[in-house]
This record gives structure tokens, C-alpha cells and sequence, in this order.
């Protein structure tokens, strides 16, 4: 178990499923006691309405979240180098978090947390998936932060 990081960035491709996930997750189990981001390499898509529908069955609220990218971020002020720690959840997150954090000090984690999207037949299946992507997430948490 790691020691409770102040600030926590959760990244992947497009800050529509998996990172916002963890981002409410994540305050859910620490409130107002870590402050917590999440971003995506881009940002062209919004948060995903099955991702929504399975946070939504454990109390947390996705639905006014705000897809952004790590470039928005940065033009809205906001210095990644500035967070304890960066989880990726994707291949192409933690390249692009080690790129952006190569001159300062922060720590990167790397969850690989499978991408639920496309997964699935019919809802019911497709719910499936968010939700093994929603766990796995909620455990990974569960199991670095206590």
C-alpha cells in the first residue's frame, strides 16, 4: 500500500471511460482529502454514457464530467508536475505521462485497466464490461491507497 498521495492525475486515451471512472472513484473513497484530476492523450470524444449507467450504481456522479486532454490542462493553467502521482491506465497514457513529467519529479503508476469500449453484444453484455472495467479499477484503489 502506498502512502496517501495530496494529488492524484489518472490519465488514458480519451478521459471518456476509465480515467473519469477512476477520478470519481477515487474522491468518492478520499473525498476533499486528495485532489483528484484525470485527463487523456485526447479528448475528442465525451464521457461515455455506459461509464455513467455503472458509476452511477455505486453513488458516484459521472454525468457533468468534462472530457479534457493533458494539452487542455496545461492551457488552462494546470502544471502536471505539480501532482504526486500520475496513474495511467493505458499504454498510450503512461508513454505520453512519462514524456510529461521527464524533467520533474512525479510519480507514475501504471494500471493496466482493460478498455470496455466495443466490448459486447447486446447492454446488458456491454454493461458487463463497464462494470469488470469499473472494479478492476475500484480494487486497484482499494489495494495502492487503502
Amino acid at each position: 500500500m502506498t502512502e496517501l498521495p495530496t494529488s492524484v492525475l489518472f490519465c488514458c486515451d480519451h478521459n471518456a471511460v476509465r480515467s473519469p471512472m477512476a477520478e470519481g472513484l477515487m474522491k468518492q473513497r478520499f473525498g476533499r482529502r486528495v485532489y483528484v484530476q484525470s485527463a487523456g492523450v485526447r479528448h475528442e470524444q465525451e464521457i461515455d454514457g455506459f461509464a455513467i449507467a455503472v458509476c452511477k450504481e455505486l453513488g458516484v456522479e459521472l454525468a457533468r464530467h468534462r472530457s479534457r486532454s493533458f494539452e487542455e490542462m496545461a492551457e488552462w493553467g494546470d502544471d502536471l508536475g505539480a501532482f504526486d502521482m500520475i496513474v495511467a491506465l493505458s499504454p498510450a497514457s503512461l508513454r505520453h505521462a512519462h514524456e510529461l513529467t521527464r524533467t520533474t519529479h512525479v510519480d507514475v503508476l501504471h494500471w493496466p485497466i482493460m478498455d470496455p469500449t466495443g466490448l459486447g453484444e447486446g447492454r446488458e453484455e456491454k454493461l458487463g464490461h463497464y462494470r469488470a472495467a469499473r472494479d478492476q479499477i475500484a480494487g486497484r484503489i482499494a489495494d495502492t491507497f487503502g
